[in-house]
């Protein structure tokens, strides 16, 4: 069977070169006689998996010596409460901004925790646009600012970092870390779910500044406390530790193809491509304002919804799948992660146009 253009939000394509590494190396990695899957996360052979990941990861973002680089389990979903748990330092408020799915269920998990400033919401525009950061309500006084770089069902994006005075900025990138670069040292915590640019599900990267760390809320459990797992090197307890190997791999991946920089130009052009292959027709549509627009999740119509069933059975004909879009917004979504090649992106393009020329 050959491999099919896999659109999916997340879990997420990998690329052929990792996944074609770690079946290599499943049996027998680097000559230890087993796989990764069996090793101990204490022995040698793993601890070098470990920290060239980190250094690999450090160089690629080029983060700062005063963070900690975290390799954390529970996903993104577990930051949404350890995000207040560690940042609060004994402030009852905190600054958060609305513009998605994503964004509202940190904010929800926050609210247990602490009082939430709604300092900016695109609800009332159905989360098509970003708020001008001139707009935002933000408090001073808060413990820190959150938002959430890329929206992957509403198909928006934070085109640049915003400024939010001398408040600790906190971004889930779950969805567009390593997919263009960004300057670490603005920010207080990143954190971001593997499953979308960086791997498998289940693991959380988290980069956070050394000074904000060792202030948990008093009773918080001991798994939610950033220093016991900086202290210990992300293995305060038995970690995912294939997870863990197989970012690895992605981040080695990222590197042999020119870093960073190389990999977002390639979004970028992704990006433009099938955008441009939306705006020049009258049969499909994106909803999002221009400027607040996703190169990762491109979300799209077709003109008659009616339609909906046998384009995506067209495009499974074609070997592109996973182009259904999340149920709470309907349509089509096409999430082109930094895995997704371009040829992908013309594959998709040029089904499109086929279908549009026989269905119109």
């Amino acid at each position: 069977m050959s491999r099919v253009y896999n659109f999916s939000a997340g879990p997420a394509a990998l690329p052929l070169d990792v996944l074609e590494t770690a079946k290599r190396e499943t049996l027998n990695w680097n000559g230890s006689g087993m796989s990764v899957m069996e090793m101990s996360h204490r022995g040698k052979d793993f601890i070098s998996i470990a920290e060239k990941a980190e250094a690999d990861v450090r160089e690629l973002m080029a983060i700062p010596d005063n963070y900690k680089v975290l390799f954390l389990q529970g996903g993104a979903t577990t930051q949404f409460a350890m995000v207040p748990m560690n940042l609060l330092r004994g402030k009852d408020k905190a600054c958060y901004v609305n513009t998605g799915a994503w964004s509202k269920k940190a904010i929800k998990e926050a609210k247990i925790h602490c009082d939430v400033q709604l300092s900016a919401s695109s609800e009332e525009d159905n989360f098509t646009t970003i708020p001008a950061v001139s707009s935002w309500n933000l408090d001073q006084d808060a413990a820190y600012c959150h938002y959430t770089s890329n929206e992957t069902i509403g198909g928006v994006e934070f085109q640049d970092i915003p400024d939010v005075g001398g408040l600790d900025l906190v971004a889930d990138m779950s969805s567009n870390i390593l997919s263009r670069e960004i300057d670490v040292s603005k920010f207080g915590v990143i954190y971001a779910g593997g499953q979308k640019n960086m791997g498998l599900s289940g693991i959380a990267l988290v980069i956070v500044r050394d000074d904000l760390i060792g202030n948990v809320q008093a009773g918080s459990p001991s798994m939610m406390d950033y220093k016991n797992h900086a202290n210990a090197n992300s293995m305060f307890n038995t970690p995912a530790t294939y997870s863990w190997y197989l970012m690895g791999l992605v981040f080695d991946w990222i590197k042999r193809n020119g870093g960073v920089s190389a990999i977002e130009a390639r979004n970028v052009r992704k990006a433009e491509k099938l955008y441009a292959a939306i705006d020049a027709s009258d049969f499909y549509a994106n909803p999002v304002e221009i400027s607040s627009r996703s190169r990762m999740n491109i979300p799209f119509t077709l003109a008659n919804n009616d339609l909906d069933a046998a384009f995506l059975s067209d495009a499974k004909d074609a070997g592109l799948v996973s182009l259904k879009g999340h149920r709470s917004v309907g349509g089509m979504r096409a999430s082109i992660y930094n895995a997704m090649p371009e040829h992908g992106v013309d594959a998709l393009i040029s089904m499109m146009d086929h279908f549009e020329k026989t269905k119109a």
